[in-house]
């Protein structure tokens, strides 16, 4: 069997497809292009209208390039439009996000064993990964009103930290030396299990192992970043990376109560200001919704006046789509779609110069970084990628000294 898999979204589901690949792997699967696979796992996401429509054109293509080829879909698009995807060319077969685990014995007998590589290890490469994505916790409990993912992930589950540190081992035997830990809702890390445990109890559980592994947090929300998380960052020693996500969604406090965000404004700006001033290189990003319901100019300002003089280090910035069966999709005063668009393109612009800023503040450091891709390619720990001269292998540690800050970073290997 050849098998190629496809993934659309966030890191939890990169490492639901990392979890996928292993299977198929070990059922004597090899990994192939698209258009050559017998079978296409497509991991689809549903945040956004957008990300619905590239799902399906996704798919259409692949049948269109490959028809022999068939077709299986997972992930939330594919829960919350089982019927719609189920009509989709060469689609023959949908999995809902409760089953993507399994995901394997669904696939026709004639899939499920072959003679490739039976039983074959992960390794770093596979799917084109040199760091191993962990998803501990899946599903959310939050009451965000743009948010359709609690209805396609269901509520909030975690895996208990001794399977966490028993797979971490693995994937650290395997050869991995990063390791990035996700989650739906991280945060609500341990609040299911019995008995209840937090994030901080996984997190320094990880920190005790004995193995050379880094560890990247994944996206946190603001509330979920205490000081306990931030202190156990600050004096790892670098077993942490210096990389926050922390999702402000908007700067206006108006806004926040609408979407029902549990934090205001100022305590997102002490937030960040105490992580920029307790390390200096850290990375910290954000994501930002544009054109919510309601959002007048006066709101939208409160965004420029706020995100230009803050100490984030870049933006993602998506537009307010309509997801059917969330609160915000009933609301009134929907933002006329131009008004929108410009105003995503004036808080790209932003994220922009915010990055600039902390690339040239980055010049001339030395930071630690893994290789990736060819050995040409550097991720360091505060989440810059630095091309360097060819000569090494990928899943190397360096140290790399930042000559060039420009639109491709360029920098020099340190002994």
């Amino acid at each position: 069997m050849k098998y190629s898999v496809v993934t659309f979204g966030c890191r939890v589901n990169q490492a639901d497809s990392l979890r996928i690949e292993e299977d198929l792997r070990a059922r004597g699967g090899t990994a192939s292009a698209t258009i050559d696979a017998d079978v296409v796992v497509v991991n689809t996401c549903s945040v956004t209208a957008s990300a619905d429509q590239g799902a399906r054109q996704t798919i259409r293509r692949i049948a269109r390039d490959n028809p022999r080829s068939e077709i299986v879909v997972t992930g939330c698009y594919a829960t919350r439009c089982e019927n719609e995807v189920a009509t989709l060319p060469n689609v023959i077969r949908v999995v809902r996000n409760g089953e993507k685990d399994r995901l394997g014995d669904f696939l026709p007998e004639r899939f499920v064993a072959g003679d490739g590589p039976c039983g074959a290890a992960i390794e770093p490469g596979i799917a084109g990964r040199t760091a191993f994505t962990l998803r501990v916790q899946t599903g959310c409990d939050e009451p965000c009103a743009y948010c359709i993912i609690p209805s396609t992930r269901g509520s909030a589950r975690s895996v208990p930290s001794c399977e966490v540190v028993r797979e971490v081992r693995r994937v650290a035997a395997s050869g991995f030396k990063e390791i990035v830990i996700t989650g739906v809702h991280l945060g609500s890390y341990g609040r299911d299990l019995m008995p209840s445990v937090g994030l901080i109890d996984l997190l320094r559980d990880l920190a005790a192992i004995d193995a050379d592994v880094v560890f990247r947090i994944s996206s946190l929300e603001p509330m979920d970043c205490t000081a306990d998380v931030l202190d156990l960052i600050v004096e790892s020693g670098g077993r942490f990376a210096p990389h926050f996500h922390l999702p402000l969604q908007h700067a206006s406090d108006r806004m926040l109560m609408a979407m029902r965000r549990p934090y205001a404004v100022g305590y997102y700006r002490s937030l960040v200001d105490s992580i920029r001033a307790r390390l200096p290189h850290a990375s910290i990003g954000s994501d930002m919704i544009v054109g919510f319901p309601g959002e007048s100019d006066v709101d939208f300002q409160a965004n420029l006046d706020y995100l230009a003089r803050s100490p984030l280090s870049h933006l993602h910035v998506f537009p307010y789509s309509d997801r059917p069966g969330t609160a915000a999709s009933v609301m009134r005063g929907k933002v006329d779609g131009a008004v929108t668009r410009e105003r995503g393109l004036q808080l790209r612009a932003v994220g922009s110069e915010l990055t600039r800023r902390f690339h040239s503040a980055q010049h001339g450091t030395i930071r630690p970084g893994l290789t990736l891709e060819d050995g040409t390619l550097v991720v360091t720990d505060n989440y810059l990628k630095v091309r360097i001269p060819a000569g090494l292998r990928r899943n190397q540690r360096v140290n790399v000294r930042l000559l060039s800050v420009g639109s491709v970073m360029v920098g020099e290997l340190v002994a």
